[in-house]
């Protein structure tokens, strides 16, 4: 299935792009999600016709991602409280809803789908990096502090 890309997706390709996909992925997830459209004749002439305001408004969405990144790099770090054991094992663990909490209570807003844990979620107390995904061109470091509740 051939589709003509609305929205850079990592991955795959840039805005007005035309990509060949899976049939299940082009007709369940980027053609419902508005990040793609099938590669019709009319539809090519259509995306012709909107390239100029499709392409204004990817650079405004990257433009917020960067104030969004500077925000979360000016906050330097977030400390989260929970309860642990002796040697610094947590009771139970922090995960990315800690994270979008943490950071929301600073006053940089966070959603949860943009935090990336590859290991997992955190089971012990200390320092750990973040990587938060904010656009597919824009990735933020934040610093994440886990301490024990006394």
């Amino acid at each position: 299935m051939e589709v003509i890309l609305l929205d850079k997706v990592s991955g795959l390709g840039d805005l007005g792009d035309k990509v060949a996909v899976k049939p299940g992925y082009g007709r369940n997830f980027l053609i419902p999600s508005g990040k793609a459209i099938p590669a019709t004749r009319d539809n090519l002439a259509e995306f012709e016709k909107r390239r100029a305001e499709l392409e204004k408004e990817a650079a405004e969405k990257l433009a917020v991602a960067e104030s969004r990144k500077a925000a979360v790099e000016g906050l330097g770090g977030v400390t989260i409280s929970h309860k642990a054991g002796e040697e610094g094992k947590l009771f139970g663990s922090v995960g990315t809803v800690d994270i979008s909490n943490a950071c929301s209570e600073a006053g940089v807003p966070v959603a949860k789908n943009e935090i990336r844990l590859p290991d997992g979620p955190m089971r012990a107390t200390g320092e750990f990096d973040v990587v938060l995904h904010l656009h597919p061109d824009v990735n933020a470091n934040l610093r994440v502090i886990i301490i024990a509740e006394e």
